[in-house]
């Protein structure tokens, strides 16, 4: 088992670090450009639901984001500092009354991308794991 881990204050302009943090974990893990691409779009809009949702662009509250490979998957962890969610009573962004709706479609996004999606501590800690065939 191999992890690696950074924290960043939630600062909009942390998303490079972020987007840097996943180019890394492709070379690390030799990861395939199809997960590579799912990867950078789910573990993206997590840490930014964590920065603008969970911890309120309080720059003095951190996200933490972890990545581990196991046999034959890697997973994500992002945990923000918030209050956490219901993550049960989401709206559906495909409905016909959100679908002119800017935001909501990031957890959509995550469980439509990932293997598997875990919301766990009320929703402050997101954990996305993506299969390596």
């Amino acid at each position: 088992m191999k992890k690696i881990s950074i924290s960043i204050p939630s600062i909009k302009e942390n998303i490079q670090i972020v987007e840097s943090f996943i180019d890394n974990t492709k070379e690390k893990y030799a990861l395939t450009d199809d997960v590579y691409g799912n990867i950078m779009i789910a573990v993206v809009e997590s840490v930014n639901n964590a920065i603008l949702h969970g911890n309120q662009e309080d720059k003095d509250k951190e996200v933490d984001l972890s990545a581990e490979l196991l046999e034959n998957q890697i997973s994500f962890l992002i945990r923000d500092r918030g209050q956490g969610f219901d993550y049960n009573n989401l709206p559906d962004p495909t409905a016909p009354e959100n679908l002119e709706k800017i935001g909501g479609r990031g957890v959509f996004l995550m469980k439509h991308l990932a293997d598997e999606v875990q919301f766990q501590e009320d929703g402050r800690t997101v954990k996305l794991t993506f299969y390596l065939d």
